[in-house]
């Protein structure tokens, strides 16, 4: 499921080092502005302890069946500077990539460090908060105004304009106040995604603070006045919104470390796991996606839907074939299974369910599905 999450901040705050580190895929991180100028993107596989739980379950003899994750997609934007909006800094090109991902990590310097540049000569994570959302803010503004000219010349005779101008004015007093399109809460949820898509909104993406901190820091930055500022103001701004600790630069050497390594490496620094694995299931939740598992002697594998996909929808990402010939599924909460130890003993136990065709598939439902065909 090609869904993005779009890295942002200002240049030399540490975005395409935090890409490398989850991707691996060697973007370029330079000490100057605009080192980045082509997107880059990074497939990026979501840990998941429930499938290792499985596989366990499923081990006969020395035949381990493969664990498959499902994974996020993540792209690295080039920084974004004040002006950007108005096509400052290759701000055109910038926002345009800004468009085409689902939702955004917005990266925010939380350290100190006076061989690294910082684009205002500063280190201000409010400061930069406020340039980054301005830029966005000021970019719909600009194109939002265009559209609710166009939109009340036509709202009179076509209904599907009406609806949209019906969330385009709120919006726009919104962005006049300083605040997001996704602070817009009139309408019904999936009326309001359509509109949102439809007009093209960059404040309509889901956010994530990401404050890039120093070694000290971890692993919550609790006495780090710059990401206490970020905490604030993200609560300040939107109320719920998410803020992820790490460092960048600790990630970057825990991934190039092999995987025992890089366990002794965490447990050296009294850290559980790396702050990357928040950061990717925090953006998989704000993507609103979800997580079901199959699982027996062949394979355990994850695959992702969308919150509120029924049954049939979620047979149609194994094969379409399962969708059309849906009959219903044989399903079970993945932490019975690894207590029944398989599938025979879940059914014994009266543990396995049968869902039909209305069935809402909840975050880590094992599926057998029964189909036609």
């Amino acid at each position: 499921m090609a869904l993005g999450v779009g890295i942002v901040g200002l240049p030399n705050v540490g975005k395409s080092t935090l890409f490398n580190a989850i991707t691996k895929a060697g973007a370029l991180a330079a000490n100057y502005p605009f080192a980045t100028i082509d997107k880059n993107v990074g497939i990026v596989t979501m840990p998941d302890e429930r499938l290792d739980a499985l596989s366990k379950v499923f081990t006969k003899g020395d035949r381990v069946p493969p664990i498959i994750l499902t994974a996020v997609e993540f792209v690295d934007i080039a920084g974004l500077v004040r002006g950007a909006h108005k096509g400052e800094g290759l701000g055109n090109q910038f926002l345009a990539n800004i468009r085409e991902v689902a939702a955004i990590a917005h990266v925010v310097r939380c350290f100190d460090d006076e061989n690294i540049i910082h684009v205002e000569g500063r280190v201000d994570p409010r400061g930069d908060l406020e340039t980054i959302n301005t830029e966005l803010a000021l970019a719909d503004l600009q194109s939002l105004e265009k559209r609710a000219d166009r939109l009340r010349k036509t709202a009179r005779t076509i209904k599907e304009d009406k609806e949209l101008l019906d969330i385009a004015d709120p919006v726009l007093a919104l962005l006049n106040e300083g605040r997001p399109a996704r602070a817009f809460e009139g309408g019904e949820p999936e009326a309001r995604t359509k509109a949102f898509r439809n007009l093209g909104l960059l404040t309509a993406k889901p956010m994530i603070y990401v404050a890039n901190v120093a070694e000290e820091d971890l692993p919550d930055g609790a006495n780090s006045a710059y990401v206490a500022a970020v905490r604030e103001y993200a609560h300040a701004a939107e109320g719920s919104a998410e803020v992820v600790i790490v460092s960048a630069r600790i990630e970057a050497e825990l991934a190039d470390l092999a995987a025992d390594e890089a366990a002794e490496y965490l447990q050296s620094m009294g850290l559980s796991e790396p702050g990357l694995n928040r950061l990717v299931r925090v953006a998989y939740r704000m993507l609103g996606l979800r997580t079901f598992i199959t699982s027996g002697e062949k394979e355990v594998r994850a695959w992702t839907i969308r919150a509120g996909d029924k049954a049939p929808q979620a047979a149609g990402v194994i094969h379409t074939d399962l969708e059309r010939g849906f009959i219903r599924a044989e399903t079970i909460d993945w932490d019975k299974m690894v207590s029944a130890g398989g599938w025979s003993a879940a059914k014994e136990k009266g543990w396995v369910r049968i869902e039909g065709k209305d069935y809402v598939v909840q975050d880590g439902d094992i599926l057998n599905i029964l189909h036609q065909g």
